[in-house]
């Protein structure tokens, strides 16, 4: 009877999340500063990468009507091959619209096209007060499956990639001190024949924004031996401001349990569930 209720109420909470998309704008491929040299180093895969910086890196699974199993959203954002409108990336709450235009934490310093295989963009943002970066990469909506398995694969520790932001060198994958997850939860559509294993023993902790994802990812991230920092427990909207509140209170060095209601309270503002919903919605650990 709770989780019904629950459900109910996140339902309440994604139709009014609907409606603020459809009315708002979503972002264009321009406005990136043209004077900051990135380049793509190598790929370690399984060799751990030791960052001077606190990394975050962010896999994004473009909303997608055609080729995942979501309630359909309006066509302009719901298309999973254009990351510029995609509700989970270019709009007002997506990952790359959010921190770009409405985050007074996050720059955005580099945008990069088509860096790997089914990655449309990739973002490089710097924290304007901590040493920190946060990489997101946009993912095919089709290609979800793929999203899925670099995300428990990175979670794992694996996937290691090293790049140049001008003369820092950022570690992302299984590298990074966060690894984050951010669309729909295709666990619910598919299933993994096999999920990665825990590759060393440094400590990675993980975001995991997407419906239920207590329950479909606990699997996965258990072998990876990751630690859960937040995912859901219910229905939810995985928008970034639920990644930023997350993020700026672990950069904070707060407890779990204060980042999560500092995550639940920014969702609460924007989608107005109140804060008891919320605060079941969003939990930390297992």
């Amino acid at each position: 009877m709770y989780l019904l209720r629950l459900d109910k109420s996140m339902l309440r909470c994604i139709n009014f999340f609907l409606l603020v998309f459809i009315t708002a704008g979503c972002g264009s491929n321009a406005g990136t500063p043209a004077n900051i040299v990135y380049q793509p180093i190598g790929i370690a895969h399984d060799t751990l990468i030791t960052n001077t910086a606190k990394v975050i890196h962010v896999l994004v699974a473009l909303c997608d009507n055609k080729n995942q199993g979501i309630v359909p959203v309006p066509v302009r954002i719901g298309n999973g091959q254009d990351p510029a409108a995609n509700l989970y990336w270019g709009c007002a709450g997506g990952v790359k619209g959010f921190l770009k235009r409405k985050s007074s934490l996050w720059q955005l310093v580099k945008t990069i096209r088509q860096p790997a295989v089914n990655i449309y963009e990739r973002c490089v943002f710097k924290h304007r007060v901590s040493n920190a970066w946060l990489l997101a990469d946009a993912y095919d909506g089709a290609a979800i499956r793929q999203c899925t398995v670099d995300f428990f694969t990175a979670a794992a520790g694996s996937k290691n990639e090293v790049l140049q932001v001008d003369s820092n060198r950022i570690a992302i994958g299984g590298s990074a001190n966060i690894v984050a997850y951010t669309g729909h939860n295709g666990l619910m559509d598919f299933s993994l024949q096999q999920c990665p294993a825990q590759q060393n023993k440094a400590l990675r902790e993980t975001i995991i924004l997407a419906c239920m994802s207590k329950r479909f990812f606990n699997e996965g991230i258990r072998k990876a031996g990751a630690s859960p920092l937040l995912w859901s427990t219910g229905l939810m909207s995985p928008e970034a401001y639920t990644l930023e509140a997350a993020v700026e209170g672990w950069l904070l060095q707060e407890t779990p349990q204060q980042i999560r209601m500092r995550a639940a309270k920014a969702y609460d503002q924007y989608q107005h569930c109140g804060i008891k919903a919320t605060s079941n919605l969003l939990v930390t650990g297992w």
